[in-house]
């Protein structure tokens, strides 16, 4: 009978990332020797999912959880839609907004290993992406919105607004889902972007041979556009003129939260 320790098991985990059920196996299946069992592990393809580390992961899962006055948001990342899709892959994302939402977004850390045990099963790079928990202040409201395609969230947003109706929050989290705007105010965004956009937004005016006389003003109107695409007060709600600014009136967006796959 092969006899090994916990701590045997637990050596062999941190030496090759595999599971720990399957790192139970090894040892049994090899008299508790821990070279063959790591032998044993790699020959299996369980063992080292670090080096899987650095492949592109633009496919998961988006999890929202709402309680209260709060809601957390989670992105659970893999390399292909199919496993994205499979039952035991939503199941922790959502298991993870669960958490955050109790705990807070540090709480993921105590889940790190049944995310790298998703990660051998699957034998991709399955890795967490925005994490996030918004509590509304005093005197703001939230509103959330969680879009599914094939059995698993897609994009979630998650809006904080102070002096609207909750309709408007919600329609405004719709209008977020659909735009994916990246900042709330435009003096958000990288100086550094913004100056090279400019500086390309100029060469372009040139090159079509507009007259110089008119640069200015062609390259500050194409700017507006390139902030509105970016710029969540800036943008015409679902595409058309009125922007998210006007639509609010007096009231205001305090914070939105964007997690969406492929973004």
């Amino acid at each position: 009978m092969s006899s090994f320790s916990a701590q045997d098991v637990k050596a062999l985990r941190q030496a090759t990332g595999a599971g720990m059920m399957d790192c139970k196996r090894a040892l049994a299946d090899n008299d508790g020797d821990m070279e063959a069992a790591t032998q044993w592990l790699r020959e299996k393809g369980m063992a080292k999912a670090a080096a899987r580390a650095d492949r592109a992961s633009d496919q998961g899962a988006v999890a929202l959880a709402v309680g209260g006055n709060a809601a957390a948001v989670v992105e659970l990342r893999c390399e292909t839609d199919f496993s994205a899709k499979a039952d035991d892959f939503t199941a922790l994302a959502d298991e993870l907004a669960r958490l955050v939402l109790a705990d807070g977004e540090d709480s993921v850390e105590t889940r790190k290993a049944a995310i790298e045990d998703l990660s051998l099963a699957k034998k991709e790079n399955v890795r967490l992406g925005k994490v996030v928990k918004v509590e509304a202040s005093e005197g703001s409201i939230l509103d959330t919105y969680l879009h599914t395609q094939d059995g698993r969230g897609t994009s979630a947003v998650v809006v904080e607004a102070r002096g609207v109706s909750q309709d408007l929050a919600h329609e405004i989290a719709l209008h977020i889902a659909f735009a994916k705007p990246s900042v709330l105010h435009r003096d958000e965004v990288d100086p550094d972007e913004v100056e090279r956009e400019r500086i390309a937004l100029t060469e372009l005016t040139k090159a079509e041979g507009k007259p110089e006389q008119a640069w200015d003003k062609i390259v500050t109107g194409r700017l507006r556009a390139w902030y509105a695409e970016r710029v969540l007060l800036e943008q015409g709600m679902f595409g058309e003129k009125e922007t998210v600014q006007s639509r609010l009136g007096s009231g205001e967006i305090v914070r939105f939260e964007l997690a969406a796959i492929g973004s």
